[in-house]
């Protein structure tokens, strides 16, 4: 028998459903596999009693003659911004050290419905705040990938680094991510697979630890598009504990998979052709363009003049919402708490409590954002820039809205380079944020939008093709992937080294 691990989430269920293995022969080999790849660092907690129980219980009911779940027998990684029951779930983060949740997150309790097990929580960007997976307290997860004739350590991107490398290493055939300004998509990029970030409302927020929360969307990151859709399927949902949940009928996402665009037309925005772009970048585009054609489009060229103001507007909405969310980390209902003693020999006051926790518990980065968004948000300066910055995003909401009036998908880079070699950039936060350049836009507008892997670059590292759609139109967005997978034939995996 072929590894099992070979396999996406689509050939372990119809594999499941056909008999042709067991879901524990399954859950075996990936717990196997996790268990080897240790130098990655993209699992936090393994949880292989989780995953073997949900296998039991698929291969039960298969010989039972009952109908199998959407998911039975698949196990996924979950990213541990999702709040599991009697797992630790700290966000990747020193300030929720030793937390374990006596609740289910919505988007975890869907996937535990739908038949699918646990492989473990996954390594990430502390809080979510990162593009490299470098600000975990728990230390940061290394790409599967190398360039050729290498040792150097490269990024997988973030915040759902731990996500795309053990999805990319084929240690799980899907995980769980969370996107907030490209946290699916741009990781997704880095190790050359597929994500999708739904539309905002989509999938619930309930229990997943907050960032930005007009922002933080969950998604699924796969090996391919199909899986993506399976997987979101399941995801997604109306959740009455989330005030921003979409009450809407979860469409059949993999049903309505087709690589054909007969019909559509498919813009490309003007702005995103921005200065000193690599030419591999731009080839990648074209090609994209090309595919595109094949495939049936129709290509129209269109503007998103607001653009260049989405970057410095989306870094001060995220840091205002982080700054609010973040002040419950205060050491006094859970999590970490630092009691130091008073210089006089006294105990700590509240307020030596509350900065001691605060500074030891949050790292840099964390830190970093919620000085800026207090800053923002303070009363000398909200007008300044937290109004002014949501005014442009109603701007560059209004302008897709526009866009879409002359074409049903965009095509854009994903990310303006391949994968760069860890703590090449993190002394340099403004370079770390050039990183969501392309992605950042349609998170603000809430629109769904997913990266597909499209080619390597010249030292053999995956790039990205992004495809960007009007609110709900989730089908419309898989579709355009499923376009440009077929025609990119993208079949490169990491060689194991770990």
């Amino acid at each position: 028998m072929a590894d099992l691990t070979d396999l996406g989430i689509a050939g372990i269920r119809d594999g499941v459903r056909a008999g042709s293995f067991s879901a524990v022969e399954v859950a075996d080999a990936f717990v196997v596999k996790v268990a080897k790849a240790k130098p990655l660092n993209a699992f936090l907690v393994e949880t292989p009693d989780h995953a073997l129980a949900a296998a039991r219980a698929a291969d039960a009911a298969r010989a039972a003659g009952e109908t199998l779940k959407p998911l039975a027998g698949v196990p996924i990684g979950m990213k541990d911004l999702f709040c599991t029951k009697g797992v630790a779930t700290t966000a990747a983060s020193h300030i929720l050290e030793g937390f374990v949740p006596t609740y289910e997150s919505s988007v975890s309790q869907n996937l535990w419905n739908a038949g699918a097990g646990m492989l473990g929580k996954l390594n990430m960007d502390q809080f979510a705040m990162g593009s490299s997976n470098e600000t975990s307290a728990f230390g940061n997860v290394v790409s599967p990938w190398r360039k050729p004739g290498s040792d150097a350590p490269l990024a997988p991107g973030g915040s759902s680094g731990g996500s795309s490398s053990a999805v990319a290493a084929g240690l799980c055939p899907g995980a769980t991510g969370t996107d907030t300004g490209g946290s699916i998509r741009q990781p997704a990029a880095f190790t050359g697979i597929s994500g999708i970030k739904p539309t905002y409302g989509r999938c619930s927020r309930w229990g997943t630890i907050a960032f930005a929360s007009s922002l933080d969307q969950a998604g699924p990151m796969a090996r391919d598009v199909r899986d993506c859709a399976i997987m979101l399927e399941a995801m997604a949902g109306f959740d009455a504990k989330d005030a921003t949940s979409l009450k809407l009928d979860v469409p059949r996402w993999e049903h309505g998979l087709s690589p054909s665009l007969a019909g559509k037309r498919v813009g490309i925005p003007r702005e995103y052709r921005v200065d000193g772009m690599p030419e591999e970048i731009e080839a990648l585009w074209q090609a994209g363009i090309d595919w595109m054609k094949d495939a049936g489009a129709e290509i129209v060229e269109v503007s998103l003049p607001h653009t260049r103001y989405a970057l410095p507007a989306y870094y001060i909405i995220a840091p205002a919402e982080a700054s609010s969310n973040l002040a419950r980390y205060d050491g006094v209902r859970y999590g970490l708490r630092d009691l130091p003693a008073k210089e006089s020999g006294g105990g700590a006051g509240l307020q030596e409590m509350y900065a001691a926790t605060r500074a030891d518990g949050f790292g840099a980065e964390v830190k970093r954002r919620i000085m800026i968004g207090t800053y923002v948000l303070s009363a000398g300066f909200y007008d300044a820039y937290y109004t002014q910055a949501q005014k442009v995003r109603a701007l560059i909401a209004r302008d897709f809205e526009l866009a879409f009036r002359a074409c049903d998908v965009l095509l854009t880079p994903t990310a303006p380079s391949a994968a760069f070699a860890l703590g090449s950039k993190s002394a340099d936060p403004l370079a770390m944020y050039l990183n969501d350049v392309f992605t950042v836009p349609s998170s603000l507008a809430g629109l769904p939008a997913m990266s597909v892997p499209g080619g390597l670059d010249k030292d053999g590292l995956p790039l990205g093709l992004q495809i960007i759609g009007k609110a709900l139109d989730e089908q419309g967005v898989l579709n355009a992937g499923l376009a440009i997978e077929e025609r990119a034939g993208f079949v490169a995996r990491p060689q194991a080294w770990w």
